[in-house]
């Protein structure tokens, strides 16, 4: 990688198994991690501005990553400029970015994720979308698409008003792209649901039951969603923005019947958001045909003692190749096979080790 954020040029050797970057603060884990996460995806997992990338001074960034699944090997390289990004497999441009998102299944936990849990419903709604991406490729484009229906429709509203001749085009649209998104995270939720449930039962106190729901914001029928849509008109130009869609949808978390934002201790929130990114995990692996590559960002420092040996006990169970960054690396559990195990240290950017 080059000029990515603090790393100014680094070439490495990474692990098979586990992948331990140890440093202070402020010294790249979380850069390296990221940087990991565009090859695989061409996106950041910590910001949509993708200029913030390249390092100060720099005109340019790229990440470059070598690929072996099974007996192939791949190269995944992203090249970042302000204003253009440019993805390349095997010096090939891939037919789309969706295509080029499902080749490296990757999977990335930083302690902002507890916001899965206890946060707003944006973060559970990028979960299902994140998912359904490797179920359905095309989900990507159906969300652009909506997400620009919408945008315009709310643009025409407060240009010409309610009664502009060309709003019932954009409904048309978001409607239409609206019902194929909600179709994607009804799905991705039904897989995420059953796997969350099942590790929470693993993770959290066995007397306690999660269950998890979609709950889509618009009528599942084109005809309904319309009709709501044309019968907000006046609303949503007051309030700026639409009033019903699937950029208003849920993911319905709760204990025993309880929404879990309104009832749920910090030990079970933590719960709650590990058992969901256990189950993207293998809803991913599943859906690809391959374990996710994980990432996780000093998640320990987020996690008490039962749910951190726990979360220790899942990775060790798991086949792929996984990184984790931490302050602390003799508190690193990965399991007596120090064969499986690199430990690397970073300083200014610079990575030691391996």
């Amino acid at each position: 990688m080059r000029s990515f954020r603090n790393l100014t040029a680094l070439d490495v050797e990474l692990g098979e198994r586990f992948n331990v970057v140890s440093g202070d603060n402020g010294q790249g884990k979380t850069n390296l991690l990221e940087a990991l996460y565009v090859a695989a995806t061409s996106k950041s997992f910590r910001t949509a501005k993708m200029n913030e990338l390249v390092g100060f001074g720099a005109e340019l960034a790229s990440v470059r990553a070598s690929v072996r699944e099974d007996v192939e090997t791949r190269v995944q390289s992203v090249g970042l400029r302000p204003g253009a990004r440019l993805v390349r497999i095997d010096d090939k441009r891939p037919p789309s970015l969706a295509a080029y998102a499902v080749r490296t299944p990757v999977v990335v936990f930083h302690p902002g994720e507890i916001s899965l849990s206890m946060g707003s419903s944006s973060e559970r709604r990028r979960l299902l979308d994140r998912t359904a991406l490797y179920l359905a490729p095309q989900s990507m484009s159906d969300l652009e698409a909506y997400g620009h229906a919408i945008k315009a429709r709310q643009r025409t509203l407060e240009a010409r008003g309610a009664g502009a001749s060309d709003l019932g085009d954009w409904e048309q649209l978001a409607v239409k792209h609206g019902l194929a998104v909600m179709g994607h995270r009804a799905r991705a939720a039904e897989l995420v649901g059953a796997k969350a449930v099942q590790a929470f039962a693993r993770i959290a106190a066995p007397d306690l039951a999660l269950t998890v729901a979609y709950a889509p914001s618009a009528p599942p029928e084109e005809g309904a969603f319309l009709d709501a849509l044309a019968s907000r008109r006046l609303s949503d130009l007051r309030r700026g923005s639409a009033g019903v869609g699937p950029h208003r949808d849920e993911l319905a978390l709760a204990i025993d019947g309880h929404a879990v934002r309104g009832v749920a201790s910090q030990g079970q929130h933590r719960a709650v958001t590990l058992s969901l990114k256990s189950a993207e995990i293998e809803v991913v692996g599943e859906a690809r045909g391959a374990r996710p590559i994980l990432l996780l960002d000093d998640v320990s420092s987020e996690l008490d003692r039962a749910r951190t040996a726990a979360l220790f006990a899942f990775l060790r169970e798991q086949r792929g190749q996984v990184f984790l960054t931490t302050t602390r690396p003799e508190l690193i559990d990965t399991g007596d096979d120090a064969s499986a195990r690199r430990d690397f240290v970073i300083r200014r950017g610079a990575l030691e080790g391996g």
